[in-house]
């Protein structure tokens, strides 16, 4: 046995946190996909990005297309937790709207992989989030949440009856994300740099109006509290 031998036996090995190296490891890979999408991004360089040995990713999330799916469940899982914590039940309906919508707006301004991982999994027609059994629950706290806030909207006078909560927030995804994953075209085609923090905060204000203009009953007191 060598010196250097000896010393590293004699050294008190580390154990790794597992629960830190898959946080390393979904984090990196996040990057990744968003980057380069499935079939671009490399496990090696996955692992090499996470400080961990490729056989470390394969052994907490089995396969590159695992690890993928992992990567979506988390990203609704931090989406929808963040939602959860508006605390939109003790707002009143007008102003739970609108702080839904900054939020959604602002949800993709400080998640830049969130477009390009959507854009991804879409190409591939959602194959791999249909594999995944806890992503329809994500979802269901979501709808039963906005369809509270509608009802309460609805009984006060405030909203517009027959609001269906999958079309409204389908309506405001949209209209967040259009703007994210298309503002360097539209950029170039208006002639006009969208990227710019005064054009995203037009941008936010004007989401904020149609939305509240297409759900609000406008001679409503608290619609005109709410601008």
């Amino acid at each position: 046995m060598t010196m250097a031998d000896a010393i590293d036996v004699a050294r008190p090995k580390q154990r790794r946190d597992p629960h830190a190296s898959r946080k390393r490891i979904l984090e990196a890979a996040s990057a990744a996909f968003a980057r380069h999408g499935l079939g671009g991004a490399r496990v090696d360089s996955i692992a090499a990005s996470a400080g961990l040995n490729k056989q470390l990713v394969y052994y907490h999330f089995g396969s590159k297309e695992a690890l993928y799916v992992a990567v979506l469940e988390a990203l609704y899982k931090d989406i929808r937790s963040r939602e959860r914590g508006l605390d939109l039940e003790h707002l009143p309906p007008a102003a739970a709207l609108g702080r839904f919508v900054e939020f959604s707006f602002d949800y993709f301004l400080d998640n830049p992989h969130f477009v390009p991982l959507l854009n991804d999994e879409n190409i591939h027609r959602a194959a791999h989030i249909k594999q995944s059994p806890e992503i329809p629950h994500i979802h269901s706290p979501l709808i039963d949440m906005l369809s509270r806030t509608i009802r309460r909207g609805e009984q006060l006078g405030v909203f517009r009856r027959g609001i269906d909560p999958v079309q409204l927030y389908i309506s405001i995804a949209g209209l967040c994300y259009f703007y994210f994953s298309n503002i360097h075209t539209l950029s170039v085609i208006f002639d006009r740099d969208l990227t710019t923090t005064a054009e995203r905060d037009q941008r936010r204000a004007h989401v904020l109006r149609l939305v509240r203009d297409a759900v609000l009953i406008h001679q409503s007191p608290e619609n005109a509290n709410a601008e």
